[in-house]
């Protein structure tokens, strides 16, 4: 089970890219916000961060946001992410697998889930979405819930589609 540092340290450049402008185009104060715990984490100021290109800012941020002590703030752009900008992917998952849910937001999950029916909604949603985006939507699921589904844990081991990137 990965964490949020670690999901953001193995995606590609290009999904920590898309996610950081989407951020900076849709979502100012996540973005102003993440923006702020990496200048901390690097003892600059915001400013400092801001004055550089976006593509090199947003490469060091990625890099930087990949750390144990930026959790909460991956935490927090991945959850935006998920929940705003690929909120279809979480209400189609949750749908195949039969858990009711208000537009991907689940209020109990079941502590257990049919291994038949979870490679179904699997299947089912990566012929629908990039995989590096259900890879991180699945790794993100599984860190952030207190349920422990264990046939999504070996899936998400075992299953090579999957698996996320090199870390950066």
């Amino acid at each position: 089970m990965l964490t949020s540092h670690e999901i953001i340290g193995f995606m590609s450049p290009t999904l920590g890219a898309e996610i950081l402008g989407w951020a900076y185009e849709k979502e100012k104060p996540v973005y102003k916000a993440t923006l702020g715990a990496v200048a901390e984490a690097r003892h600059v100021r915001p400013v400092f961060l801001q004055r550089q290109p976006r593509p090199q800012r947003h490469t060091g941020m990625m890099e930087t946001l990949s750390k144990p002590r930026l959790e909460m703030a991956a935490s927090t752009l991945l959850r935006t992410w998920l929940l705003k900008e690929k909120k279809s992917l979480l209400v189609d998952f949750l749908t195949a697998l039969g858990i009711e849910h208000e537009d991907g937001v689940v209020d109990d999950l079941p502590e257990s889930v049919d291994e038949t029916r979870l490679r179904e909604s699997i299947d089912q949603v990566l012929a629908k979405y990039p995989g590096e985006v259900v890879a991180v939507y699945l790794n993100a699921f599984s860190g952030m819930n207190e349920t422990n589904w264990p046939a999504l844990k070996t899936m998400l081991e075992s299953d090579t589609r999957l698996q996320l990137g090199e870390p950066v």
